[in-house]
C-alpha cells in the first residue's frame, strides 16, 4: 500500500498489491491490507457510531449470545466512504470470488460491479443493507461466528480496524479459525493496526488437497478487550433478508 497520507480511498484500494494479496488469501483465507484507511478517516467513521439516524438497527450482542459489545448495521443510503469502500473493493474481490466458486464446484458467478450483485440479493428477498460498525469496551468480545444472511453470500469480507492498539485499547485482537476435514480445528491471530483493513473469508474456502480441491469451514471473531475502546467498520457486499 502506498504511504500517502493525503491518498483518497479509491486510490489506496488501487494502491493495494492485489496480486499478492489474491495469493495471501488462496492460502489462508485472509490477507491484510495495511492503511486502507488514514487516521483521520478512521476517526471520522468511529464518530458515525454516535449519530442513530444512519442505522437500521443497533444490536447489543451480550443479548442474542454473541458475546459482549454491540454493533449498528447502515440504513441505506450508506456513508459515502463505506459506500466508496464497498463498490471498490468488490470489484476487486469478485475475480477471486468467482474462482473460489468454481474450484469449490458452486453455482453462479458474481457479477464485475457491485450494484448489479446488490440487484440479484434484493430480487432474492435480500434488501437490507449489512456493512456495521462495532464498538467495544473492556471485557467485551466477539464470539466465532459467520456472517451469513440469506441465500445469496459473498465468499469474502472485510473488516477495517479504526482504533490504534496500545493507544486507545489494549487486548482485541482479531481472531480466525478454519476446520479441516478429519482435522482439529486451527487459529490464527490477525496483526492489526489502525487504519489496516483485513479480508478474510465469509464462510469457506476452497484448500488443494491430493485429491483436488475441497472446502475449507472458517469463523472469526474478536478476543475480549483488556483496556480502551475498539472500534472497527464491517464491510459485507451481500445484503440480508
Amino acid at each position: 500500500m502506498t504511504e500517502t497520507n493525503d491518498l483518497p480511498v479509491s486510490a489506496r484500494v488501487r494502491a493495494a498489491d492485489w496480486t499478492a494479496t489474491a495469493a495471501a488469501l488462496d492460502v489462508s483465507g485472509w490477507a491484510v491490507l495495511r492503511g486502507l484507511l488514514s487516521a483521520a478517516a478512521c476517526d471520522e467513521t468511529a464518530a458515525l457510531y454516535g449519530d442513530e439516524g444512519i442505522f437500521r438497527s443497533h444490536v447489543q450482542m451480550a443479548r442474542h449470545g454473541f458475546g459482549r459489545g454491540a454493533y449498528r448495521y447502515f440504513a441505506y443510503p450508506l456513508p459515502p466512504l463505506v459506500a466508496e469502500l464497498r463498490t471498490d473493493l468488490y470489484a476487486r474481490l469478485a475475480p477471486l470470488a468467482n474462482r473460489w466458486h468454481e474450484r469449490t464446484g458452486r453455482a453462479g458467478r458474481f457479477p464485475a460491479d457491485h450494484a448489479d450483485y446488490l440487484a440479484r440479493c434484493h430480487a432474492a428477498g435480500q434488501t437490507r443493507p449489512t456493512p456495521l460498525l462495532l464498538q467495544y469496551g473492556p471485557g467485551d468480545y466477539n464470539c466465532l461466528h459467520r456472517d451469513l444472511y440469506g441465500a445469496e453470500v459473498f465468499p469474502l469480507q472485510v473488516a477495517v480496524l479504526l482504533s490504534a492498539p496500545g493507544d486507545d485499547f489494549t487486548g482485541g485482537e482479531f481472531v480466525l479459525t478454519e476446520q479441516r476435514p478429519r482435522m482439529q480445528s486451527r487459529a490464527a491471530v490477525v496483526p492489526l493496526g489502525k487504519g489496516d483493513a483485513v479480508i478474510f473469508a465469509v464462510n469457506e474456502r476452497p484448500v488443494t488437497g491430493s485429491r483436488g480441491d475441497y472446502r475449507v469451514a472458517m469463523r472469526h471473531g474478536v478476543s475480549e478487550i483488556r483496556s480502551g475502546q475498539r472500534h472497527t467498520l464491517g464491510v459485507i457486499f451481500h445484503d440480508a433478508a
